[in-house]
């Protein structure tokens, strides 16, 4: 059993050594990946993140497409309206029939599968596009310096402020397109009002300047923080896609393991009653050979080695017998024939059947049973099981002066308890999961030369589960260990009022030949139990 708990320990630490590899794996093809994106992109961001950068100005673009329109069409009219009505609209056309054209590349590049669309070729078509209508916008708000009027200076100014504005907020996300829009109106303007005469042109120049700078520092964070948008919305989109890899991976693992575990549980069965009928004619044959039953042998060591025969074979029933108890509680297949008892009782009966055992060790077993307890709906057998495989594991590791706690008694629930607690060398904290496992032994078991198969806890989890009750297990090393199984309120019967008999005087005589008591014992019967189970359906 220890080389066992070694394999498994090293299946364990393989195991760990097979995720950590591949989330290194995973880790590298991932940097992989996002280095050959950055050479083959563009910007030095990852393809993906450049075309949802792009995708996201051409969707600006098409958004505002009406907005920037009645723009172009409100500064054609005041041209006009400050010089000649001709000049403006053909300023106003021009700016429209660029910014349409602007338009028109939005929806064709929307168009575009993102795997086949040339992002290079792509940027430079948005540049080319608003390099032009930036040059149209120039020549819209430069109609406006053929006029002597006084708000000329005012129009150029507020009008440079719109155009950067607009291109600013529209095309944040393509940083050169911005520059390429908005440069050649702002240094226009720029060198406009450095030609005026006197302080005005140079503090409108400032003014000018200094919007250029306000509007460049807003379009670089709005370009920042939509690229953090989408490489947050990546990762996330990247982790939900691992979580649902991993889910379905868990979920095909924990099928795999339960059907293993089913088909394992259904050949221990299947094996353990192949086992059984060849076993017992050993033991019965055995038992002869040592009874000497048909004659004396030849040499006693015959008789010797029948008995070493006769209790090997009955160590291999119990064990088989055990693992065929296991295999059919984890395959359902266990059936409690459950019967109203008394939990004291069943736990007595125990205590008589190991008082040898325990008295030739040296183990003193006290008993501490609360009086007066109803009955438990439960399975004798199965009860019967779980106080014997508990008592004798106290047994066994108890040393010799060494005492043995029976308790039964009341939940704080209205349920029943069952405790055994020894003075043992106790189990470490660390090794309690390995104890309660199947074939799982501890290092004093491992140790004892009483060495067990491992299966007596799993058996007793397995049938208290089965009952709806609870298992718990406390142990401290060099203090001993203390096994609690409980059993849930609804399995307890509460006492029945007895049932009262007719009185003998009120009956009539009847002569000694026909009288018959067994109707009334009948009814007695009948109306108890009725009381305790319910009409018959």
């Amino acid at each position: 059993m220890g080389v066992e708990a070694a394999d498994g320990r090293a299946e364990e630490r393989l195991a760990e050594r097979a995720r950590e590899h591949a989330q290194s794996r995973k880790r590298v093809v991932r940097q992989v990946r996002d280095a050959r994106d950055r050479l083959t992109s563009t910007t030095g961001t990852k393809r993906s993140f450049e075309y949802e950068l792009m995708r996201v100005f051409a969707q600006n673009k098409l958004s505002a497409g009406i907005a920037v329109a009645l723009i172009a069409i409100a500064t054609g009219w005041v041209a006009g309206w400050v010089t000649n009505p001709v000049m403006g609209v053909v300023g106003g056309g021009l700016v429209l029939a660029a910014h349409g054209f602007c338009v028109l590349m939005a929806r064709a590049f929307l168009r575009v599968p993102p795997d086949k669309a040339d992002l290079q070729s792509w940027r430079v078509r948005f540049v080319l596009a608003e390099t032009v209508l930036g040059l149209t916008w120039v020549l819209a708000l430069l109609i406006v310096t053929r006029s002597a009027a006084p708000e000329a200076s005012t129009f150029l100014l507020v009008g440079m402020l719109i155009v950067v504005a607009v291109s600013a907020m529209i095309g944040s996300t393509v940083p050169v397109a911005v520059f390429a829009s908005s440069l050649p109106v702002a240094v226009v303007v720029i060198a406009y009002f450095l030609l005026l005469h006197g302080m005005q042109g140079a503090v409108l120049a400032a003014m000018a300047v200094g919007t250029l700078l306000f509007f460049a520092i807003i379009s670089a964070r709005l370009y920042q923080t939509n690229l953090a948008t989408i490489e947050a919305r990546a990762e996330k989109d990247a982790l939900i896609g691992e979580l649902e890899t991993a889910k379905t991976n868990s979920d095909e693992a924990r099928r795999n393991a339960e059907m293993a575990n089913v088909a394992k549980s259904q050949f221990l069965a299947q094996m353990s009653h192949e086992l059984r009928t060849p076993l017992n004619a050993i033991l019965g044959f055995s038992e002869v050979m040592k009874g000497e039953m048909f004659g004396p042998h030849s040499s006693p060591q015959y008789a010797e080695y029948a008995g070493d025969i006769h209790s090997s074979g009955q160590h291999l029933l119990s064990l088989i017998n055990e693992i065929l108890d296991l295999s059919r509680i984890e395959a359902g297949r266990y059936d409690l024939n459950e019967e109203a008892l008394t939990l004291s009782f069943v736990v007595e009966d125990c205590h008589h059947l190991l008082k040898v055992r325990a008295k030739n060790k040296g183990v003193t077993i006290v008993e501490r049973f609360e009086p007066d307890m109803p009955k438990l709906w439960a399975d004798e057998r199965s009860i019967r099981q779980i106080v014997l495989n508990l008592m004798s594991n106290a047994i066994k590791f108890t040393p010799a002066g060494g005492e043995i706690t029976l308790k039964v008694g009341w939940t704080a629930s209205g349920g029943q308890y069952v405790s055994v607690k020894d003075t043992g060398a106790g189990i470490p904290e660390d090794e309690i999961p390995i104890v309660l496992s199947n074939f799982g032994q501890g290092s004093n078991a491992i140790k004892s030369a009483e060495q067990g198969t491992g299966l007596g806890l799993p058996i007793v989890q397995g049938l208290v589960s089965m009952h709806g009750g609870t298992f718990t297990l406390k142990s401290t090393v060099r203090v001993g260990t203390e096994v609690t199984v409980t059993f849930p309120s609804e399995r307890v019967m509460e006492a029945l009022p007895a049932i009262a008999s007719p009185s003998l005087a009120a009956q009539p005589h009847v002569p000694l030949a026909e009288e018959a008591p067994a109707p009334v014992e009948a009814q007695n019967v009948g109306a108890l139990r009725r009381a305790l189970f319910g009409p018959r359906r």
